[in-house]
């Protein structure tokens, strides 16, 4: 989670809202990133999507069955309907995300058994220090 927090950091320097994100696989960062939609103009370039394409390419297969994602924050429905579609062994997340989190704060999309892959869920690690980054960031940006 601490390279997922320096990803968010850098995130926030670029004036991104500060999401990081990385893919871990047999216990090796093979992936990293942070949010770029407003660099990159793209409604999809979440951090997770960014790392989730890494890994593939990395990976050789867009099946990732075999890595865990670490992210800061928890994921969307887009975020989370990506990690039942690269069918990602187990999702790390920091702070809840109670306007638009999909994995137990406004729903959870992992939870659905109607999808032919679960996820392994842990929620709350490193939380405290994941929401500071959101909350400086945004206390910032309404200063300006």
């Amino acid at each position: 989670m601490k390279a997922a927090l320096a990803e968010a950091r850098l995130a926030a320097a670029k004036g991104e809202v500060p999401v990081g994100a990385v893919v871990v696989c047999n216990g090796e960062i093979i992936a990293r990133g942070h949010n770029l939609r407003e660099h990159l103009k793209d409604p999809t370039a979440h951090a997770e999507i960014l790392v989730l394409r890494q890994a593939a390419l990395i990976q050789g297969d867009w099946r990732l069955n075999d890595c865990d994602l670490y992210v800061t924050i928890e994921p969307c429905p887009m975020c989370a309907g990506a990690l039942i579609q690269a069918r990602i062994r187990r999702l790390v997340y920091g702070a809840p995300d109670p306007r638009a989190g999909a994995v137990g704060s406004c729903l959870n999309l992992l939870e659905m058994k109607c999808f032919n892959h679960q996820v392994e869920v842990t929620a709350g690690v490193c939380a405290p220090e994941c929401a500071l980054v959101l909350q400086e960031f945004f206390k910032k940006l309404r200063r300006e």
